[in-house]
């Protein structure tokens, strides 16, 4: 039953607070090491008093994050990340079973979006989580009022570690930021597997298509696209990798895929996928090459690896919605380019992101990393910082023991042999 005071918040409809609840508890079921930390957490109170808002996907995995940190005493606050992934009865059920203030709704416009995270950082927040670094970068855009309280924050993407890094090699970043996303339990579970399988997901519930028998082209080919290119050659793809790095491009190529610029793979490719983090890597020249029916998804953060302003001007205007995820762009040659997801992140946009399974890794990453900042409070310089590898190895070893799965332990000649010269 809702509560009779809510906190401030701004969701499509608390009317769906038991939808969310369910949701919420059958990820949590799948999140076992994010649930230890949580048992610690409530324990031993690290966080207590400590605000943190957080920027995310507002969906059932990110929720269980925020009960964490709330068990271990913060005051917790979200906004979402993208407006497609935003899950209307999560947002409800934190508000009015959890108290917690939530600003998200599915499909809210770019105004209300930049409202939401304006609003959070309207509370002084000491510690920020990010997917995107819109809350951190925003922070230092206001200035010292929004960065007087803030300790440092989180970032869980490669497209928000880019944009702090640009601004810290500016000069400008003046908070520490744990980089949760280049932490290797992250590239190896969320990266590889998460998107790997959710992005492909995604991609077949918008469009219905059969991957055996297609040509599918990855661009980009970090942790994610691998897991991107991996999974549509085991759905029956021939799998094109597109690159700028010549040792992601080798490791392509010496993985059995073909390897090639993509101005050529353009001309071969009937589904095109980008997860590289950048801009527009997809542009007027390359849809001048495709082919009459080719797909176009985009697997990276942001919506602007595909560069939608040339495609609306190569179609004059020419645009239908042809299923419900899927805008048909027809060019005045006849050929017809079949977007999907307006282009945002179609593993949250078109399917339900990455399984609770894999989040459970990196939102233990992210909790961690909270209590590491509060317990450093003062102590990190203003920068990007990698995950400490304590954390790390932790983290991966919750993993395993959630899995069943037992390793070996070095024997003391082996650890002596492995610190010594002989």
């Amino acid at each position: 039953m809702a509560r009779a005071s809510l906190p401030a918040h701004d969701v499509a409809d608390l009317a769906l607070a038991p939808e969310g609840l369910a949701r919420i508890a059958w990820a949590g079921e799948q999140m076992p090491v994010l649930a230890r930390i949580r048992e610690r957490f409530a324990d031993q109170r690290p966080l207590d008093g400590v605000a943190v808002a957080a920027c995310l996907h507002v969906t059932a995995e990110t929720a269980n994050l925020l009960l964490a940190l709330r068990a271990g005493g913060a005051r917790t606050s979200l906004c979402s990340a993208n407006p497609l992934s935003t899950q209307d009865d999560v947002a409800a059920a934190l508000v009015a079973e959890h108290e917690i203030e939530v600003r998200a709704m599915h499909g809210e416009d770019l105004g209300t979006y930049s409202e939401h995270v304006r609003a959070l950082l309207a509370g002084a927040p000491e510690l920020t989580l990010d997917d995107g670094a819109d809350l951190m970068m925003t922070a230092h855009e206001l200035g010292a009022a929004a960065l007087e309280r803030l300790i440092g924050g989180t970032e869980e993407t490669t497209t928000g570690l880019v944009r702090l890094r640009r601004l810290q090699d500016e000069g400008g970043l003046e908070r520490a930021v744990l980089a949760v996303n280049e932490a290797h339990t992250e590239r190896a579970l969320n990266d590889r597997h998460g998107t790997g399988q959710s992005a492909i997901d995604g991609l077949v519930r918008a469009s219905h298509v059969l991957l055996a028998g297609h040509t599918l082209v990855v661009v980009g080919f970090g942790a994610a696209g691998q897991g991107v290119a991996e999974r549509a050659r085991g759905a029956g793809a021939a799998v094109i990798v597109c690159e700028v790095d010549p040792l992601r491009a080798l490791e392509a190529r010496m993985s059995g895929y073909e390897v090639m610029p993509a101005l050529r793979a353009a001309e071969q490719g009937d589904i095109f996928v980008t997860v590289t983090g950048s801009r527009r890597v997809l542009r007027r020249e390359h849809f001048e090459r495709m082919k009459d029916g080719a797909l176009l998804a985009n697997a990276g953060h942001f919506d602007v690896e595909l560069d939608l302003d040339a495609l609306r001007e190569l179609a004059g205007g020419e645009v239908r919605q042809v299923r419900p995820l899927v805008e048909q762009y027809k060019l005045e040659d006849g050929r017809r380019l079949n977007l999907l997801a307006r282009g945002r992140v179609v593993n949250l946009a078109a399917a339900e992101g990455h399984p609770a399974a894999v989040m459970d890794v990196s939102f233990a990453l992210h909790a961690l990393c909270v209590e590491e900042l509060v317990r450093r409070r003062g102590e990190l310089p203003a920068g990007v910082h990698p995950v400490p590898p304590e954390i790390d190895r932790e983290v991966g070893r919750l993993k395993l023991e959630a899995l069943g799965v037992e390793i070996d332990e070095p024997t003391a000649e082996q650890a002596h042999y492995r610190q010594s010269w002989g």
